[in-house]
């Protein structure tokens, strides 16, 4: 523990006001401030999974995705009622699996409070992972998604374990470092449920061999708390990254009585405090170039020279091949499922300078990345 003073405010609840160092990358790390030097290009982060050609946060996705050229793989994570860290974007399934279908587990349609929000559904917490095994993945959009809706009920939801398993195969398959880029969901949320995400992280990175400096290794968050907890408390040695919305505030500061928003967060003097804890942001893209009031894509702001200045990586999400998710100067034709310009938009944000992106197509990112690195 290097900082113990911010882990006995955190204990008590005290509002954050700084975050503390982290060890500096080694060589086979992921770009990061401290090592930026040795990198020259951009990362592409496969958004839970293909998750434009697969239902996301599947093993088939992931599989996908680094066959398409992606450099890491995004699990989201979150807990069994049996302390199982599983991978799904949210605690609350029934988007994304067929839970919906399964009559033995009606009755577990309830409404819980996440993160300030009544929300109905079914809860991971509430299911044991031999309950959790027995539901399929599906489609989460599959109006805009159709073919990956054709795999509907064709995949397991994946433990953390099997993803890092899976990463170490398709690394010795591909003869390169996958990396791998974990979301720690909810924490807040999860601990009041009498659940430690951080702990069963830690224990699952040790066991793989990814808790080093140089492992090719991010962990981010919504919430400052959980990292902060991972750098001073848990002995995590690789990166962690701040992820940041459009709007709002973390809902750990805000459950803390912390009024600052993530906007309040990423002034130069904030993300200056923000550096000595953490090594990236990922954040809406609209932080990094925002739309015009008529939905064109508009300029640049500041925010990655701030952040570079602070040492601080920038990677923004997320890109989206479909028409109905890119700025209307960046569409092809008017059916919003269909394909427009996402590698002219991804193009604009490495012009920008960012060092990675997340994208749904991990295909039309590498290949954009591949023609804006060869342009003279």
């Amino acid at each position: 523990m290097r900082r113990p003073l911010l882990s006995a405010l955190l204990a008590a609840g005290v509002a954050l006001t700084t975050v503390a160092a982290t060890a500096p990358a080694g060589a086979d790390a992921p770009p990061s401030s401290q090592g930026r030097a040795q990198f020259t290009e951009p990362l592409v982060h496969a958004h839970r999974g293909a998750s434009g050609y697969r239902p996301e946060h599947t093993l088939a996705a992931y599989r996908l995705a680094v066959q398409q050229g992606a450099d890491y793989i995004e699990p989201d994570l979150v807990m069994t009622r049996d302390g199982v860290l599983v991978d799904r974007h949210e605690p609350e399934i029934g988007g994304t699996t067929d839970v919906a279908a399964h009559p033995e587990f009606a009755g577990r349609r309830v409404t819980k409070t996440l993160d300030g929000k009544a929300t109905t559904g079914w809860w991971v917490e509430d299911f044991t992972l031999a309950e959790l095994k027995t539901l399929r993945a599906k489609e989460r959009i599959p109006a805009t998604r159709p073919e990956s809706a054709s795999f509907d009920g064709q995949f397991e939801v994946p433990t953390l374990e099997e993803v890092l398993a899976l990463r170490e195969e398709l690394s010795a398959r591909t003869g390169r470092t996958v990396g791998v880029i974990p979301e720690i969901k909810h924490s807040t949320y999860l601990h009041d449920a009498g659940l430690d995400p951080e702990v069963a992280l830690m224990a699952a990175l040790t066991k793989h061999g990814l808790n080093r400096p140089n492992a090719a290794l991010w962990v981010q968050s919504f919430e400052l708390t959980p990292l902060v907890r991972l750098d001073n408390e848990l002995g995590y040695k690789a990166n962690l990254v701040f992820l940041v919305s459009a709007s709002g505030r973390p809902y750990d500061l805000e459950a803390q009585g912390d009024s600052r928003t993530y906007t309040d967060l990423l002034t130069p003097t904030s993300l200056k405090a923000l550096s000595k804890d953490l090594d990236g942001l990922g954040v809406d893209k609209s932080r990094v170039i925002p739309r015009r009031s008529d939905g064109t894509l508009g300029t640049p702001t500041t925010l990655v020279a701030d952040a570079h200045r602070a040492k601080l990586d920038v990677t923004p999400w997320t890109f989206r091949a479909e028409n109905q998710f890119l700025p209307v100067d960046y569409r092809i034709g008017t059916n919003p499922a269909a394909h427009g310009r996402m590698a002219d938009e991804v193009t604009r944000f490495f012009e920008a300078g960012v060092d990675g992106v997340f994208c749904d197509q991990p295909d039309i990112c590498v290949a954009a990345r591949a023609e804006f690195l060869a342009a003279p």
